[in-house]
């Protein structure tokens, strides 16, 4: 019997276009939202779409008081321009018991200084998107999606490299050659976790999911 996910509380302060789909999105997987944003005009925008929107000014102690900080299990702080409120909020949250504060950034030196003032969790979405479109490009499209596990080491979801077709895991060695696990396999919708070293031969159309250094992966995408 799979058990059911309760739904979480989430709130969203500061309706940019950022904290809009995050809370379209929150919303849309069954999460209790509430928005906050001190421009009644941003608010509006999401008026039809999400039941629990308050306007007010979150920098101000009282404002943040009146919506039960304690009872949400994240807070998101997503002021897009104005740093310092953004620093203001999350020092306010933290000290009327804000259980895990999730804080968007704009830069390296932002993300210091929130992380100094207890924010849990630093999001710096324009980062992360320039990132992620610096490899799928560089790669020549190659790469699908992939996931940063530290410094060196990804998960990489890409196509399988041409000069891998026709050969199986086992006769390419990879983990021992290249220190690179392939943890599944997709082909016409069809997915193959943990496949069998002998029993799969590449193919054209594979796409494959591996893990390892991102350096060697990259090389081996574009050879």
């Amino acid at each position: 019997m799979k058990s059911k996910k309760s739904k979480k509380s989430i709130l969203i302060i500061g309706l940019g276009k950022f904290g809009r789909y995050l809370a379209l999105k929150m919303q849309e997987l069954g999460n209790q939202v509430m928005v906050v944003d001190k421009e009644e005009a941003e608010s509006q925008k999401l008026a039809t779409k999400i039941d629990d929107i308050f306007i007010g000014d979150c920098t101000n102690e009282e404002v943040l008081k009146s919506l039960g900080i304690t009872d949400f299990d994240i807070c998101f702080v997503t002021i897009g321009e104005n740093f310092e409120a953004s620093i203001t909020i999350t020092m306010l949250l933290k000290k009327l018991g804000a259980r895990y504060t999730v804080v968007k950034t704009g830069s390296d030196l932002q993300s210091d200084l929130l992380k100094k003032i207890g924010a849990d969790e630093i999001i710096y979405p324009e980062k992360e998107l320039a990132e992620k479109l610096s490899l799928k490009y560089h790669t020549g499209y190659s790469m699908k999606s992939y996931l940063e596990l530290n410094q060196d080491y990804s998960i990489i979801e890409m196509d399988v490299p041409k000069h891998w077709i026709g050969n199986s895991l086992t006769e390419l060695n990879l983990r021992r050659k290249l220190g690179l696990n392939i943890i599944a396999i997709k082909n016409s919708g069809s997915v193959n976790v943990v496949p069998e070293p002998e029993e799969h031969f590449f193919r054209e159309n594979d796409v494959i999911v591996v893990v390892g250094r991102q350096s060697t992966i990259i090389e081996y995408i574009q050879e």
